[in-house]
C-alpha cells in the first residue's frame, strides 16, 4: 500500500512566523508615532503658524510669488500651495518606492530613512521664525514627503507580519493606536498653547515647542517600531533590464489598463479619490480657515 505524503506544514509555520505579537505591536506603534505629524503639524498648528509668519513678512494680502497665467501665491495661499506641491511630488515618488518595497529587502531601511527625513524636517520647523517663511514651506514639503514615503513601506509590512485572517483586525488596531497617539499629543499641544502665559511663554514659542514635540514624538516612538519589525526578504526579483523606476511606473500603467476593464471598480476608485481628497483638504485647511476667518476676521484672539 502506497503511503500518502504528509501535508505540507508551511502554512502553519508561516502563520507562526507572521503573527508575532512583538512585531505586530511594533507595527501598531509606528501609527502611534507618525500620527503626531498628521494631527499636530498638518491638521492643527503648522498651517496657521506658517500663514502668520508669511503675513508678517509680505503683508496680509501680500504676494509671495507670481506664477504668470497660474496667478499669484499670496500669504494666505502659501501653505495650501505647499500642501499641493507635496502631493504632486508624491505622485511621482510613491510608485517608485512601492516597487522598492516589492522587489528589494530594503523595506525596513527605506522606511527608517524616510521616517527620519520627515522627523528631521519637522523638528527644524522650530527654527522657522522671522523672515524665513520660505524655509517653513520647504521643510513642510520635505516632511510630508518623508511621512508619505514611510507610510508606503509601513503599509507593505502588514502582509509580511500577519496572516489574511488577522489582517483586518491588526490594521484597525493600528488605526486606533494612531488616533490615540495623535489625539493625546494634540491635546497636550493645545493645553500648552492655550496656557502659554502660565508657563512664561508667548503663543509663538508655545506653538514652536509643540512643533518640536511632534517631531520628537514621531522619531522617538518610531524607534519602538524599528526595534520590533524585522527586515523582510524581497517578495519578487527585479526583472532583467528593469529598474525600480521603470518597474514602478510599468506596474502603475498595467493597473490602469486593467481598471479599464473593471468599470465598477474604476468608478469606485475615482469617487473615492474625490471623496478622500476632499476630506483631507478640509482637515489640512480647517485650522488655517479657523484662524483667519473665525478669529482674525472677527478681531478675536488666536
Amino acid at each position: 500500500m502506497t503511503s500518502r505524503p504528509a501535508p505540507p506544514a508551511r502554512s502553519h509555520a508561516s502563520a507562526k512566523l507572521k503573527n508575532n505579537p512583538r512585531e505586530i505591536f511594533g507595527w501598531k506603534m509606528y501609527d502611534w508615532a507618525n500620527s503626531a505629524f498628521s494631527t499636530v503639524i498638518v491638521g492643527a498648528l503648522y498651517g496657521p503658524y506658517l500663514t502668520e509668519i508669511t503675513q508678517r513678512v509680505v503683508g496680509e494680502n501680500g504676494v509671495v510669488a507670481e506664477l504668470g497665467p497660474l496667478g499669484a501665491i499670496t500669504a494666505k495661499s502659501f501653505f495650501p500651495t505647499c500642501v499641493s506641491v507635496a502631493v504632486l511630488l508624491q505622485v511621482f515618488l510613491l510608485p517608485i518606492l512601492g516597487s522598492v518595497a516589492d522587489y528589494s529587502n530594503l523595506k525596513k531601511k527605506m522606511m527608517a530613512v524616510s521616517c527620519y527625513i520627515g522627523v528631521t524636517a519637522t523638528c527644524l520647523m522650530f527654527f522657522v521664525v522671522g523672515q524665513v517663511y520660505w524655509l517653513g514651506g520647504l521643510l513642510f514639503i520635505i516632511a510630508n514627503l518623508g511621512f508619505g514615503a514611510a507610510v508606503v513601506f509601513y503599509n507593505s509590512f502588514l502582509n509580511d507580519i500577519t496572516t489574511e485572517d488577522r489582517r483586518d483586525k491588526v490594521s484597525s488596531r493600528g488605526f486606533a493606536y494612531g488616533y490615540l497617539g495623535g489625539g493625546l499629543l494634540l491635546g497636550v499641544s493645545f493645553l500648552l498653547v492655550n496656557s502659554a502665559t502660565r508657563f512664561g511663554l508667548d503663543t509663538f514659542m508655545a506653538v514652536r515647542l509643540s512643533l518640536l514635540a511632534a517631531g520628537i514624538w514621531w522619531g522617538g516612538f518610531a524607534l519602538v517600531a524599528f526595534a520590533r519589525l524585522k527586515s523582510q526578504a524581497a517578495e519578487k526579483s527585479l526583472p532583467p533590464g528593469k529598474t525600480y523606476l521603470t518597474v514602478g511606473f510599468a506596474e502603475l500603467g498595467r493597473t490602469f489598463r486593467e481598471l479599464g476593464r473593471l468599470r465598477h471598480t474604476l468608478r469606485y476608485l475615482v469617487g473615492y479619490l474625490f471623496y478622500n481628497d476632499g476630506i483631507q483638504t478640509v482637515i489640512s485647511m480647517s485650522s488655517v480657515l479657523l484662524a483667519q476667518e473665525l478669529f482674525i476676521a472677527r478681531g478675536l484672539e488666536t
